[in-house]
């Protein structure tokens, strides 16, 4: 049975398991292993390596191990397999490829260890086995701690020449200026993840301070979390609208955590593209949850090695 190691790096956690052909992550070999923005560079290898060796232990007799594949927050830096996660602060080009690369050789000598963004890599996972399967035309976006995003056209995808294409969480929205790490202002990513939405609120009086506190109250029709969502969907519906005009997407499905505050969430989102009444071709775009919970990341870096034939240059 072929297998994948898929590799999911974030600012909150580092993510590990192996993956089948088909698309299914074997439960018994995740493995996880926590980041965080305070983390050193020794702290985030160790992680890393951690939840690698365990992922690996769980290989069974009858698993053949076909190859290692990395998402990981952006941006990245694709030809020399490094990354600087904007929300892992003392990580600037880190050689991750290699350091995984380590770790898998006494396994399985000269299997290949690809790298791409954690957006791509939900892209890649949507049309293979998500809510995107059968439309050569996608958008898979994240929504969570950061907000993500990755494209396939024509039906493969699109990294770009440094592999931070389709990051569309530092697309500026019109009407917003909230400062971004990144050095921008008004970034989806400033305005819409989950932290900076709860950071809105609380700003405007709201009192609590979590994600799952937000979405509480949204449901208990709190007037101040009611307005920070819909200023989120807002936000999110301008971009996509933004991203299809540019390249024509039929879908976009998207996931994370934040994605789950209410199911209104969606509603909100589609009402900014509905707005571009005389463009047809951008209000055509479907905007629909992820079909993969939390398996996204971890199926999506699988599908480097596993549906390698869509990867592109």
């Amino acid at each position: 049975m072929p297998v994948a190691l898929a590799l999911d790096l974030g600012g909150t956690k580092v993510e590990a398991a192996l993956v089948t052909a088909d698309g299914a992550v074997v439960t018994s070999s995740r493995h996880r292993r926590p980041t965080g923005a305070g983390s050193t560079s020794e702290q985030l290898a160790e992680a890393v390596t951690g939840a690698t060796m365990a992922a690996l232990a769980s290989l069974a007799p009858e698993h053949e191990l076909v190859g290692a594949g990395i998402g990981a927050a952006g941006p990245i830096n694709v030809g020399a397999g490094a990354v600087s996660p904007l929300n892992l602060a003392n990580w600037r080009d880190y050689p991750l490829r290699d350091l995984v690369r380590s770790v898998v050789e006494p396994v399985a000598p000269g299997i290949p260890v690809t790298l791409r963004m954690d957006g791509l890599c939900i892209a890649l996972a949507e049309h293979w086995v998500g809510a995107a399967r059968g439309a050569d035309n996608a958008m898979g976006m994240i929504v969570s701690t950061g907000v993500g995003g990755g494209l396939i056209l024509g039906g493969r995808t699109v990294p770009g020449p440094t592999g931070n294409a389709g990051h569309i969480g530092h697309v500026e929205v019109a009407g917003f200026d909230d400062p971004c790490a990144c050095g921008g202002a008004g970034c989806r990513e400033a305005v819409a993840s989950g932290p900076k939405t709860v950071a809105w609120a609380r700003r405007e009086g709201w009192d609590g301070s979590t994600g799952e506190e937000l979405a509480a109250a949204y449901a208990a029709g709190d007037e101040i979390a009611r307005r920070a969502v819909a200023r989120s969907g807002r936000a999110i519906g301008q971009a996509i609208a933004s991203a299809t005009a540019l390249v024509d997407l039929d879908v976009v499905a998207i996931g994370g955590g934040f994605s789950h505050v209410t199911p209104d969430l969606f509603d909100l989102i589609r009402e900014p593209i509905a707005e571009h009444v005389q463009f047809g071709f951008v209000t055509k775009v479907r905007v629909v949850p992820s079909a993969l919970s939390g398996d996204g990341p971890l199926i999506g870096a699988a599908a480097l090695i596993h549906r390698s034939e869509l990867i592109g240059d």
